[in-house]
């Protein structure tokens, strides 16, 4: 996404929302103007929740990453096995350690959330997912019950404001997938919506390759995209439990809100 088209993205939704995800599927690290667009945030007093897999995490990242702006920081841990399944992530986790040690002196207010979300089942005990707990075991000298059940319990305070988040690994929705069900309700156009780099409104952030496209913020206001027929009929649909969109029909991360 340009610069230009997020301030005028920013501005539009500042009045809207407590809060912007810098992300939708991709990663804000790999931005070339991060630093901008955090700028940007700042200048219309809107609240950053920064999620990243931290590979890019590099030192002159830092200083960016701790701008009072951004509320919450969620590193994306399952993330490195994921993209590398044979590399050593000794130093991956170094990198994430230390910014965390930095944000507790200079970000003391900022919440940090390590995330595990590649468990296979809600007692997952992934091999991967154990090598990593261990290594945030003996960083921060502390057990973590490994068989903790995250279907009733997601979160575990580490120290301070760093906490550690599960969660069971989930299908990215898709066109092309089986249909799963018709009934059924849905966050998207109630606490979010999404923008992708090219302006284009969606009303969830699992629909990355635009399956719902609601409208364009190169050709229309935000409000109106929002008001729009197709936008209104998939809100009612949710109130009343009905999937009216071939994308939500294929979506299990839906069934989440049963």
């Amino acid at each position: 996404m340009t610069v230009e088209l997020f301030e005028k993205i920013i501005q539009q939704v500042s009045p809207l929302t407590d809060q912007v995800c810098l992300h939708l599927m991709g990663d804000p690290l790999v931005h070339p103007h991060l630093s901008q667009l955090i700028e940007i945030c700042a200048k219309y007093e809107t609240r950053v929740f920064f999620v990243t897999n931290g590979v890019l995490l590099r030192d002159d990242k830092i200083a960016t990453l701790l701008h009072p702006i951004i509320r919450q920081i969620n590193f994306s841990l399952h993330s490195f096995n994921d993209n590398y399944p044979d590399r050593d992530p000794s130093q991956y986790l170094e990198k994430i350690f230390n910014y965390t040690e930095i944000a507790f002196e200079k970000r003391p207010d900022l919440y940090i959330n390590y995330r595990l979300w590649n468990l296979d089942e809600p007692r997952g005990l992934d091999e991967k997912n154990t090598s990593i707990l261990s290594r945030i075991e003996k960083y921060y000298g502390l057990t973590i019950d490994k068989h903790i059940d995250v279907k009733s319990e997601k979160s575990i305070k580490i120290k301070n404001r760093l906490y550690l988040h599960y969660d069971t690994e989930f299908t990215w929705p898709a066109l092309d997938l089986p249909i799963i069900g018709t009934r059924g309700t849905c966050l998207g156009l109630k606490s979010h919506f999404g923008i992708l780099a090219d302006g284009t409104v969606v009303p969830c952030c699992l629909d990355k390759e635009s399956g719902i496209p609601l409208g364009n913020v190169n050709d229309h206001d935000i409000i109106s995209i929002l008001a729009s027929p197709r936008a209104i009929a998939l809100r009612k649909g949710f109130q009343d439990r009905v999937l009216i969109e071939d994308l939500c029909q294929r979506c299990n991360y839906i069934e989440r809100f049963d």
